[in-house]
């Protein structure tokens, strides 16, 4: 499988592999982590089973210095649809790290007390799943051991036990001697245990990455992994074929499932200056290397209402690698953030060079599967309004599953009010066009008048007629038209006064005041 670089300096990278530094060579770029994990090192406690990041039976668990501590953050991701040149730098932790010496880990041993397995098939990623939980949070409540589990799936257990071991782990003492993986995440009052160990590695994966080349070459592909905005840019503009890559959680389908060759690959997960969010008195700037957990982290202190739609945006591992510039890149006509972006009034930031342009983001997409990126353009930015006052905003996805399920039909509304008028409206809506799209003609027949039943029946009548949705798998041309038309409906209800709190509404509640 290997294939000598023609350059020594693009010949390895190197990673930490349960505590042991891993040098990578003349394996190509597109293999993943779950391939490399099972297949080179024998570490087949991770299991494949889908192989596009829905089971969650290859969870692996990634740890990187953290932005506000010395030490680490911790951060759970499916290893079948993760790139391996794109933990570069990182420490990997796979279930065989958890048991020490003397015992195993407080999640396995609790998993064991609850009787968390039967099959065993899922538990290796349900372990890691608790074992990034355990890092993270000290006695969450069960809301959030349930979105913590939302990526992995059980067949024969029932997730009851489960959850049990998740909120019983807490109680289980770590084995002494175990090492700085091993041990709680926080401590009783909320705060992060930041031990000297961890204070070390944290220091071993800065040095390693600034040793790790950015350019890595292996079975004749390449892997640019430029460090700054300017360097993709230069990259970019010298190979404008390459394929742009951020999280792969997307692309990674296309290696597993349709076995394509991607050629070389752009990644711009190392690009510093692309994963920061910057927040100006006029908005939010998104780099687009954020992550998507990070994204919505930052929009829900703004927006507290859109947290369920964040919160169903697939799973924890799969946010914790995809990224908001690359969901938008994307385009999907069912993709979450587009049509919520767009209701909040969002602008992309393109760049060629050192030309950058910004566009509203509905004026982004031209056609299906098609943007108004140029040849060696890109993604930079994402820009947010900051929020203004007298805003009603709700968000709400249909499909057929509550977690882990793509979209039928989503849609997000954003009215500015002046005592009873609306002011203005922006309505953005997934899952009804060959693109996310904006809803002007309804919105024009709602622009100016006062937000009552009558106006929202004409609204909801122009809505249930603005566009022309397809069959297929996931709902019918006639279903996804009534139901887009009954959500601004259930919009009326909400925020027309008299009706009880949402749960939507609730979450907006408790965000405001808290």
């Amino acid at each position: 499988m290997a294939v000598a670089a023609s350059d020594p300096d693009r010949a390895a990278f190197r990673f930490l592999l349960n505590g042991e530094s891993v040098d990578v060579a003349g394996i190509a770029p597109q293999t993943t982590l779950l391939d490399y994990l099972r297949g080179e090192r024998r570490l087949t406690g991770t299991k494949e089973g889908c192989a596009e990041g829905d089971c969650g039976a290859c969870t692996v668990v990634l740890a990187e210095p953290a932005a506000d501590t010395p030490g680490l953050a911790w951060k759970p991701v499916n290893a079948c649809i993760r790139l391996l040149p794109s933990v570069a730098g990182k420490a990997v932790f796979t279930v065989e790290a958890l048991k020490s010496a003397r015992a195993l880990h407080p999640a396995q041993r609790a998993l064991v007390a609850c009787h968390g397995s039967q099959c065993g098939f899922c538990t290796p990623g349900f372990t890691m799943s608790l074992f990034g939980l355990y890092k993270n949070a000290h006695r969450p409540p069960r809301a959030a051991v349930e979105e913590a589990l939302s990526g992995n799936l059980c067949r024969c257990t029932g997730y009851r036990p489960i959850v049990d071991a998740a909120q019983a782990m807490y109680d289980i003492a770590p084995a002494e001697g175990a090492g700085s993986w091993r041990g709680p995440g926080r401590a009783a009052d909320g705060g992060p245990i930041v031990t000297p160990e961890e204070i070390a590695l944290a220091g071993q994966l800065r040095a390693l990455a600034d040793r790790n080349p950015a350019t890595y070459e292996g079975a004749g592909r390449r892997w640019f992994a430029p460090r700054t905005a300017d360097a993709l840019a230069a990259v970019v503009a010298a190979h404008p074929d390459a394929r742009i890559v951020a999280g792969a959680t997307d692309v990674g389908l296309w290696i597993t499932k349709h076995h394509r060759d991607v050629g070389d690959i752009v990644y711009t997960g190392d690009a510093a200056d692309l994963a920061r969010i910057v927040t100006t008195p006029a908005h939010v700037a998104i780099g687009a290397a954020c992550t998507l957990a990070q994204a919505f982290a930052a929009l829900d202190r703004q927006w507290p209402e859109l947290h369920e739609a964040w919160a169903r945006f697939a799973s924890v591992p799969i946010r914790n690698s995809g990224t908001l510039g690359g969901n938008v890149a994307n385009g999907s006509p069912i993709g979450d953030s587009m049509p919520a972006l767009i209701a909040l009034g969002a602008t992309v930031v393109l760049r060629r060079g050192t030309a950058t342009r910004e566009l509203p983001l509905e004026d982004f997409y031209v056609a299906y599967q098609k943007t108004a990126l140029e040849p060696g353009e890109f993604v930079a930015e994402i820009r947010v309004p900051r929020r203004a006052a007298n805003v009603l905003v709700r968000a709400y996805k249909v499909s057929k599953r509550f977690e882990q399920d793509i979209s039928s039909v989503f849609a997000c509304f954003a009215f500015t009010l002046d005592g009873p008028r609306i002011v203005s409206a922006r309505i953005g809506c997934g899952g009804v066009a060959a693109t996310p799209r904006r809803a002007t003609a309804t919105e024009a027949v709602l622009t100016g008048r006062a937000w009552d039943d009558a106006v929202a029946d004409d609204a909801v009548r122009t809505l249930a007629a603005e566009f022309t949705p397809i069959d297929d798998m996931r709902a019918s041309a006639g279903y996804r038209r009534t139901v887009l038309a009954n959500l601004l409906r259930r919009f009326r209800l909400e925020t027309g006064g008299g009706a009880p709190l949402t749960r939507v509404e609730q979450v907006a509640v408790d965000g405001v005041t808290s």
